[in-house]
């Protein structure tokens, strides 16, 4: 009886360790490579969606907002 505990359990450490080695590769605020992109959050266009679920947020529409670096 204890089974379906350990399974829901053990799918829910094995999805939060997942989502956490996502944040920390492909999230732009993550700097691993200091000689080649010391700034990753500089290249990002307004266009790209780098969150995991946007609910009302069209991200090709977005305009440039900022000054290049």
């Amino acid at each position: 009886q204890l089974i379906p505990l350990f399974v829901i359990i053990g799918s829910g450490g094995v999805g939060a360790g997942l989502y956490l080695m996502r944040l920390a590769m492909f999230n732009p605020d993550v700097s691993w490579d200091k000689k080649n992109n010391p700034e990753p959050w500089n290249k990002l266009s307004p266009s790209e969606q780098y969150k995991l679920y946007s609910v009302n947020m069209d991200y090709s529409r977005l305009k440039k907002d900022r000054p290049d670096f």
